[in-house]
């Protein structure tokens, strides 16, 4: 059995297309959509709407962690627009030609900017999406969990800690723990580029302890201090940033 697993997507259409070949399954750890591209500016719903120097000084603000002047940059520029229908709409265009490139079976679940409300619009019969559920991939359990933790980024899938943990608890014991955001190890959870921790889950961290999965596959963690460590008989793996390398994480038995 040969599942390609891939995270991070943001916005690459064409790429995605190819993820599945060679696999009997892809399986998809969410974020789908590209708002701002950190590493090209003039990517992503928000230089399409705003031009690249207001995206340059946006990632110079978040990237210091200036939250307050980014979100003051951020009312600014969106004074007198109706920011819901307006990134919606955009969200659409990209979910039409993301979902499209998906093979069959494809399972997916949400990254922490991804709109939830939106994706049953757009899975077609060959795409399962699963949060806080399980599913059988050759004769092995997956169990997926999707979104992320508050933080002062507020994207759009970010829930409180109770409402994750009692996703990872609905699982049950599972061989395959998947989900966007890792579990809270450091040095898992820390991106050498943006120089920042990003949230790990605690709930997570529990579950690969206590129950012992053999693989917990995660992403959004764009340049990991770590990319893989194992807990126990579980191999921690940050599938990587696929918006980047374009290239799947493989998994055989």
């Amino acid at each position: 059995m040969r599942v390609h697993v891939v995270s991070d997507v943001h916005g690459a259409a064409e790429a995605l297309a190819r993820a599945g070949d060679g696999a009997d399954a892809l399986v998809c750890l969410g974020d789908l959509v590209l708002f701002l591209d950190y590493a090209d500016h003039s990517r992503g719903i928000f230089p399409d709407l705003f031009g690249v120097e207001n995206a340059d000084r946006m990632v110079e603000l978040r990237t210091a962690r200036r939250f307050d002047e980014a979100r003051d940059l951020d009312r600014e520029l969106w004074n007198g627009l109706d920011r819901r229908v307006t990134i919606e709409t955009a969200v659409r265009k990209q979910y039409a030609e993301l979902f499209a490139a998906f093979p069959t079976p494809t399972y997916a679940t949400y990254g922490n900017v991804d709109i939830p409300a939106l994706w049953a619009e757009y899975a077609a019969p060959g795409t399962t999406v699963l949060d806080g559920a399980t599913t059988e991939i050759g004769g092995r359990t997956f169990g997926f969990v999707g979104g992320g933790l508050r933080t002062a980024m507020r994207t759009p899938y970010e829930i409180d800690e109770d409402d994750y943990a009692a996703k990872v608890a609905a699982l049950g014991p599972v061989d395959v723990l998947c989900s966007h955001i890792p579990p809270a190890v450091p040095e898992l959870c820390y991106d050498t580029t943006a120089r920042r921790f990003e949230r790990g889950s605690q709930a997570l961290l529990a579950a690969v302890r206590e129950l012992q999965p053999k693989y917990a596959l995660f992403g959004h963690v764009h340049q990991p201090l770590w990319a893989r460590t194992r807990i126990g008989r579980t191999e921690c793996v940050n599938v990587g940033h696929f918006n980047h390398t374009r290239t799947p994480w493989v998994l055989e038995w």
